[in-house]
């Protein structure tokens, strides 16, 4: 994304050029498929650089997934879909190898003992289990609400964290229609609705209307509040 984290690193690489190589590894083309240093290499591209250097390893389709998630999941600024995507590649890979997988450059094919995946994970990136499983779930909303979930949707709509991981168990059907209803209602669920709305879904009895009614209904924190005085009360 061209945001200001983006606009700096573009600024640095001018000034003092890229100061960590790329990851790369050979494709089956003969050529070679970046690995981590994407956004080295778009920096360089943005002051009319065009080459990178770069350290070529063999890695697998596992190996060279960690390694990109572990490169860009310790950015400053990280969309929380962008986590999620990044956790649930991450955890995936590992369940695949079944092995130790927190591999640093120098410790590629390294292998030990079979370990808990998610367990692992946790202890990787210093988050909870119930965290990354709240963050993965981002990852089976359609489209627009994960825009919601990141603060970038269109017409400005925001849905945090918890509400959206009830949501993300809803059918693709049903999400669709509730980005539908919330653009028609301007109004977003609250957690207890996200919760209501799931068990509906679960129960097979959540439908369009009902999503409307939802949210066209007052929610505790979004009534105004008005504070008189004693005296204006007993006028």
């Amino acid at each position: 994304r061209m945001d200001e984290d983006m606009v700096k690193l573009i600024d640095s690489v001018k000034e003092n050029g890229v100061l960590m190589p790329a990851l790369v590894r050979p494709d089956k083309n003969g050529g070679y498929e970046m690995v981590s240093g994407h956004r080295r290499k778009f920096a360089l591209e943005q002051n009319g650089i065009t080459e990178i250097d770069a350290i070529v390893r063999e890695l697998d389709d596992d190996q060279a997934t960690i390694i990109m998630v572990d490169s860009n999941i310790q950015r400053e600024h990280i969309l929380p879909t962008e986590r999620g995507f990044a956790y649930r590649m991450k955890l995936e890979a590992m369940k695949r190898q079944g092995k130790r997988t927190d591999l640093t450059f120098g410790q590629v094919g390294q292998k030990s003992e079979p370990i808990n995946s998610l367990k692992t994970l946790s202890n990787d990136i210093g988050e909870s289990i119930k965290q990354i499983q709240r963050y993965i779930r981002l990852t089976y909303l359609v489209k627009d609400l994960r825009d919601m979930v990141d603060g970038i949707q269109e017409d400005g709509f925001t849905i945090a964290l918890n509400p959206a991981y009830e949501l993300s168990f809803l059918q693709i059907k049903e999400q669709n229609e509730l980005v539908e209803v919330i653009k028609e209602t301007l109004a977003t669920p609250s957690l207890a609705q996200a919760q209501e709305l799931k068990r509906k879904s679960q129960s097979e009895e959540l439908s369009k209307d009902m999503m409307m009614d939802m949210l066209l209904a007052d929610k505790p924190n979004q009534k105004e509040k008005i504070t008189l005085k004693m005296e204006e009360i007993n006028k």
